[in-house]
């Protein structure tokens, strides 16, 4: 099996769990924040839903640096814009993907005004910068949501709220 075929396998799972997510964002809810210093609930979602873009960016470059990262996103105003971010982020990283193994395992590197922060072989660095990075802002989103009372969906087995 080609690696490519394992990513789309695990990216494809983790999209469709990361959307049902942000599907049950409350639109009236977006500028609710948990702590003053904690993100928006929007802008979290905003966040989530952003992350697939980082395939293209490890995918079709050899190197990034943060210092000419584009400004952040505005607050989003609503759910429909997050998604609609979300399927545009989503259907680029796939399509980003489809390339061979020596691609995956060639080097990626990270810098910070010049300065390398790490290298990995970019099959490492879309695991750890859009897979784990993904898994761990959506399960903050899933606490924001449960701290506001909307029902959360199964994503690796039943929920609380839903049966599989």
């Amino acid at each position: 099996m080609a690696m490519k075929e394992a990513f789309f396998a695990e990216f494809d799972h983790e999209m469709a769990t990361t959307r049902k997510l942000l599907e049950r964002v409350p639109e009236d809810r977006l500028a609710w924040k948990p702590h003053e210093r904690s993100m928006s609930l929007g802008g979290l979602a905003q966040h989530v839903a952003n992350i697939p873009h980082w395939s293209t960016v490890i995918l079709k470059q050899r190197e990034f640096d943060q210092a000419d990262a584009p400004p952040r996103l505005a607050e989003p105003h609503s759910r429909a814009e997050i998604l609609q971010l979300f399927e545009r982020t989503t259907k680029e990283a796939r399509a980003a993907m489809d390339i061979s193994d020596p691609e995956w395992m060639a080097p990626w590197t990270f810098k910070q005004s010049g300065h390398e922060v790490f290298t990995l072989p970019k099959a490492a660095a879309l695991r750890g910068w859009v897979m784990n990075h993904g898994v761990h802002h959506r399960g903050q989103l899933s606490v924001y949501l449960r701290m506001l009372n909307v029902p959360l969906p199964a994503m690796y087995g039943p929920s609380a709220d839903e049966a599989q």
